[in-house]
């Protein structure tokens, strides 16, 4: 076994044992059939430019000095494919999503192993050990050996791109999908804007919309840029209200108008809704989506209703009772429902002392009474008591406390 950083650098030597000059790279051709690529040529720097060898013109690779196998006139040329990956200019320093760490990692070597006389492309290192090779330190990165974990990415889980863009790994399009959102959302905020698109055109709409609602609001605009009208009203549609009027709200007035026309009529009227309200208000960072209830209802037909209704709102830790003209009348939690009896009325057993805010009301007196009475949500009314959405606690803190604690909260309500 040897590493990439081991062998750039040493001088290369013709038949006669004359210098020729240093290997500056090593260029493989990946092949379908093959996940581990074969070495097919050098790159050797002269003092005049560049000369690309075949492999086969080489007679030891791994070695202090690299003899070849003809003399300096005799020297044979490969021709370079456009497939052709050179492995220190295409692949050291290139980034590699690590879907098991959840981020973006930076190739620090290449491990090159030798099987009956062939040597081929093993592992990509991405640990601090290939950074101390790299300087030299090969010493020390052999002493440290057995106290830094060696960490390597396997060949063939990486999906080498065009040239101006990242490395990735071939596990993400199967794997992407069972992170977490705050983890993509981590991850997308690592890469540039030019992979970061990349990485979102991999994920489906409801993917799309979860991690975006992980994202900064300004960066949520940048990583839209890109993308064509049809597809953000489609993950407009899938991001929770509130959530999607805030993006809106930070996009330009023309493009706002095109996206709201293209989303369905229900989604659209849910987000101009919002929109109307001042931005740091209850009613500007309300969301529509939230469970309510008749109180005629028993307790079992209260369940059958909320069963249906489960992927429609954005949390159901709360459940509110309302009136035929959406008065506010009553609210319980989902251990009342639980304990109550099958039969028991909904107005038996739901609390009447309800802890709400004005649409008018400002962030930072939501956030204070969403604080004092340690609520995971908080009901929005109007001046006539009428519900017309709810604030979750992460939303009414969003700009009282600092987003990194913020993202430490714990999600209980999504």
């Amino acid at each position: 076994m040897a590493y990439l950083s081991e062998i750039i650098g040493r001088p290369v030597i013709d038949l006669d044992g004359k210098p020729v000059g240093k290997l500056k790279d090593v260029i493989v051709r990946p092949w379908a059939e093959f996940p581990h690529p074969l070495i097919e040529a050098i790159v050797v720097e002269l003092k005049n430019g560049e000369h690309y060898l075949p492999f086969a013109a080489v007679a030891a690779l791994l070695s202090p000095v690299i003899p070849l196998k003809y003399r300096s006139d005799e020297i044979p040329t490969f021709e370079l494919m456009a497939d052709d990956v050179l492995l220190s200019r295409d692949v050291l320093d290139k980034q590699i999503i690590d879907t098991d760490g959840a981020r973006v990692v930076r190739v620090n070597d290449v491990e090159l192993v030798r099987v009956n006389g062939t040597i081929y492309v093993s592992n990509v290192d991405i640990s601090w050990l290939g950074i101390i090779r790299r300087m030299g330190l090969v010493g020390l990165s052999q002493s440290l050996g057995g106290h830094l974990k060696q960490k390597g990415i396997s060949w063939e889980d990486v999906e080498l791109m065009h040239r101006d863009q990242s490395m990735q790994l071939r596990v993400p399009a199967k794997k992407l999908h069972e992170l977490h959102p705050a983890d993509l959302a981590d991850i997308v905020s690592d890469l540039n804007r030019l992979e970061s698109g990349q990485l979102l055109d991999s994920l489906d709409v409801k993917h799309l919309a979860d991690t975006l609602e992980e994202v900064e609001p300004e960066f949520q605009v940048e990583l839209v840029g890109h993308m064509s009208d049809e597809k953000v009203a489609d993950v407009l549609e899938e991001m929770n209200p509130d959530e999607a009027a805030d993006l809106l709200g930070d996009l330009p007035k023309e493009r706002k108008e095109d996206l709201l026309a293209l989303m369905e009529k229900d989604d659209a009227d849910d987000v101009r809704k919002l929109l109307a309200y001042p931005e740091e208000s209850a009613g500007g960072i309300m969301t529509t989506e939230y469970a309510s209830i008749p109180p005629d209802l028993t307790a079992a037909e209260a369940i059958q209703v909320l069963r249906g209704m489960a992927d429609e709102v954005e949390t159901m830790f709360y459940v509110y009772v309302v009136d035929l003209d959406q008065h506010l009348i009553g609210t319980f939690s989902l251990n009342n429902l639980i304990f109550a009896a099958p039969g028991q009325k909904v107005s038996d057993f739901m609390t009447d002392r309800i802890i709400s805010v004005n649409l008018t009301d400002d962030q930072e007196t939501v956030a204070q009474i969403v604080s004092k009475y340690d609520l995971l949500a908080i009901p929005v009314v109007d001046d006539e008591n009428r519900l017309h959405g709810i604030v979750t606690a992460d939303d009414a803190l969003d700009k009282i406390i600092p987003t990194a604690w913020k993202k430490r909260l714990p999600r209980f309500y999504r």
